[in-house]
C-alpha cells in the first residue's frame, strides 16, 4: 500500500487532464471524469451516454457492432445478413470469440458465415435492395433458414435502402421463414449502446412469443445479456444444471431461435450484462408477466450470490438445499487455487474501461485475489450503470436518444401471466429481496476511485503514466499501447483466446491468467535498457 501514498490524488489528476483541453471540451469531460465518493449509496452524478468529442480517439464502437456484434452474433441458426461494404460484415464475424455446442452434427450452425451483401459503388448509387433480396434468395437456396435477420450498416442508411420493406416482401415470397430487418447503422446512437437498444427492440416484436411451447423442466430461467465469450455460458449452464434449474434458453450465448420464441414460457428472467439488454427484460416483463432481477456469474463469491437469489426466488427447500451443495463443491477447488494466487498478488493494482457490466464484474474477480482497482469506466454505459437504477426517473431523453423506437409495451391478453403476485413480490422487497435491480457500478467502488466515462486514448496515456498501475483490463484498440508501456494488458471483450472466465472454473482461469500476467517477467522487456540504465555518452573526436 505504500506504493499508492506516494500518487497523486484523483482530484489533482483531473484537474491536470481538464488543464490540458480546450475550454469547451474540458467543461464536458469534468462531467464524465468523476472522483468517487459513496456516501450511503448516493454517489456523485456522472454523465454518460453523450456523443463522443469529435477528434478524440474513443474506445467505443458503433451501433451495427452493438446489434450484429453483441446481442445476435451468439445465436447459431437465425442466418444474418449484413446489408452493406465487406467490411463490416467481416469486422462483426466472431471477433468476440463466441461459442456454441450444436447438439448433433446435423444441426444449424451459422455461425461460422460471414454473410454480407458486400455492396459496391454501383448500389451505393443506385440503391441496394435489388441486391438484398438476392442475397436473401441465395440464402434460402443454400441454407433453409427458419429465421433471417438484415442488419444495416451506415451506407445503408444514407442511401435510404429500407430494409424492413425488404423483409415484408420476402417473407410474403417465403412465409414459411420469419424475416426481419434491424436499423442499426453505425451512426444511429453514440455508441455500441444504441445497437444494443434496436437488437431488443426487433427481438421482442418479431421473435419472442411466437411457440407457446415450453421447455420441459422445474424451475425454467432464462439469462439474458451472456454472450458466452471464451465458453462463459457453457460453464454457467453447467453450474446451472448442477443445481437443477432449468435453463430455458440465453440471450444470445449458445442460443437457438426456437429457445428464443419460446422463451415468454419461462418463470424467471435474469440480467447478465445490464446495458445490453435491460429493455428486453422489462419489456417480457410488462407483456408477459416474467420477473427479473440482476446477477453476476464473474467471480466465484458473485456467482455464489446469484445462485442463492435464484434458488431463494423460487422458495423451494429441496432446489436451494441442492445449491448450498453445488457451492460447496465448487467453492473448495476455487479456494485453493484463489488462496495461493492471492498470496502473489495481493497489494497490486489495476484499471478497467470496458463496456456492459465488466468494469464492475470484474472488480469481483480481481478483489478476490487481493488486486485493488484505481480506476475503472464503461465506453458505453448509461448514468443507472454507474449510479444504479435509482436515477433512472431524473435521466431525461435526448435528441441522440430519439433515433431509438422507444416501444409501446401492454399486457399480451392471451400470453400474459403473472408468476408471482404483487402483494408477494412487495412482501419479498419488503424482507431485502430485490427486483427489476442494479445497484450500479459507483457505490460498491471505494472512494477517491476514479470514474471515466467515455475514456480516450489520451486519459489512458496520462492515467497510466501518473499511477503506474500493475494491471490494465480493457479491449482490443488499447491492446498494445498499454503492452509497449510495460504493463500487463488483459483483453476483456474478447479474452484474448482464453476462458471462460465465468463461474467457478471461469474464475479458477482467471487467477491463474492474471498471476501469470502480473508476475512474468516478459513485460520489463517492453522498454529499452538504455530508458532505465542509460549508457554513457561519448563523442568522436578527430585529432589529424
Amino acid at each position: 500500500m505504500a506504493k499508492l501514498q506516494t500518487l497523486p490524488s484523483a482530484e489533482k489528476f483531473k484537474a491536470d487532464i481538464l488543464e490540458s483541453y480546450p475550454p469547451k471540451v474540458a467543461k464536458k469531460r469534468a462531467k464524465q471524469i468523476i472522483v468517487n465518493k459513496v456516501e450511503q449509496e448516493n454517489v456523485p452524478v456522472i454523465q454518460a451516454n453523450t456523443r463522443t468529442i469529435p477528434g478524440i480517439i474513443t474506445m467505443r464502437g458503433c451501433a451495427y457492432a452493438g446489434c450484429k456484434g453483441v446481442v445476435l452474433g451468439p445465436t447459431r441458426d437465425i442466418l444474418q445478413i449484413t446489408h452493406g461494404p465487406i467490411g463490416c460484415g467481416f469486422y462483426s464475424w466472431l471477433t468476440r470469440r463466441n461459442q456454441t455446442r450444436p447438439e448433433t452434427l446435423e444441426d444449424t450452425n451459422f455461425m461460422t458465415y460471414a454473410m454480407s451483401t458486400d455492396l459496391q459503388e454501383e448500389e451505393i448509387i443506385f440503391g441496394g435492395e435489388k441486391k438484398l433480396k438476392a442475397a436473401i434468395d441465395e440464402a434460402v437456396a443454400l441454407f433453409h433458414p427458419r429465421a433471417i435477420g438484415i442488419f444495416s450498416t451506415c451506407p445503408v442508411g444514407l442511401i435510404g435502402d429500407d430494409v424492413h420493406a425488404v423483409a415484408r416482401a420476402m417473407e410474403e415470397k417465403y412465409p414459411d421463414i420469419n424475416i426481419f430487418g434491424f436499423s442499426c447503422e453505425g451512426y444511429k446512437g453514440v455508441s455500441q449502446s444504441a445497437g444494443h437498444h434496436v437488437a431488443n427492440n426487433k427481438v421482442f416484436t418479431d421473435v419472442v412469443g411466437l411457440d407457446d411451447t415450453p421447455k420441459k423442466g422445474e424451475f425454467r430461467i432464462n439469462i439474458l445479456g451472456e454472450y458466452n465469450i471464451g465458453g462463459d455460458a457453457f460453464e454457467i449452464e453447467r453450474i446451472i444444471d448442477s443445481c437443477g434449474i432449468t435453463l430455458h434458453s440465453t440471450f444470445s450465448g449458445n442460443s437457438t431461435y426456437q429457445e428464443f420464441i419460446t422463451a415468454h414460457t419461462a418463470d424467471l428472467n435474469v440480467v447478465m450484462c445490464h446495458r445490453s439488454i435491460n429493455y428486453l427484460a422489462g419489456m417480457m416483463e410488462t407483456k408477459y408477466g416474467i420477473p427479473w432481477f440482476k446477477v453476476n456469474f464473474v467471480g466465484a463469491e458473485a456467482t455464489s450470490k446469484s445462485l442463492r437469489k435464484i434458488a431463494g426466488y423460487f422458495k423451494d427447500d429441496e432446489l436451494m438445499n441442492r445449491a448450498e451443495e453445488v457451492i460447496a463443491k465448487e467453492m473448495a477447488d476455487v479456494v485453493k487455487v484463489r488462496d495461493d494466487v492471492r498470496s502473489r498478488c495481493e497489494g497490486k493494482t489495476a484499471v478497467l474501461y470496458v463496456g456492459g457490466s465488466r468494469a464492475h464484474h470484474y472488480q469481483e474477480l480481481l478483489q478476490e485475489i487481493g488486486v485493488k482497482t484505481l480506476s475503472a469506466g464503461y465506453e458505453f454505459g448509461h448514468r443507472d450503470d454507474y449510479e444504479g437504477r435509482k436515477v433512472m426517473p431524473t435521466i431525461s431523453i435526448d435528441a441522440d436518444s430519439r433515433n431509438i423506437e422507444e416501444l409501446t409495451v401492454e399486457p399480451d391478453a392471451g400470453k400474459y401471466k403473472e408468476r408471482i403476485g404483487r402483494d408477494e413480490m412487495a412482501k419479498r422487497e419488503a424482507e431485502g429481496f430485490s427486483f427489476n435491480d442494479y445497484a450500479g457500478m459507483m457505490p460498491e467502488m471505494e472512494d477517491e476511485s476514479l470514474i471515466i466515462d467515455d475514456c480516450n486514448h489520451y486519459e489512458l496515456e496520462e492515467l497510466l503514466d501518473t499511477y503506474h498501475p500493475d494491471l490494465v483490463c480493457a479491449g482490443i484498440k488499447e491492446k498494445y499501447v498499454v503492452q509497449k508501456r510495460g504493463i500487463p494488458m488483459k483483453q476483456l471483450h474478447s479474452y484474448d483466446y482464453m476462458g471462460p472466465f465465468a463461474g467457478y472454473i471461469g474464475a479458477i482461469n482467471f487467477y491463474r491468467e492474471i498471476d501469470r500476467l502480473l508476475n512474468s517477467n516478459a513485460f520489463k522487456f517492453a522498454k529499452a535498457p538504455w530508458d532505465d540504465s542509460p549508457e554513457i555518452s561519448a563523442t568522436y573526436g578527430y585529432n589529424g
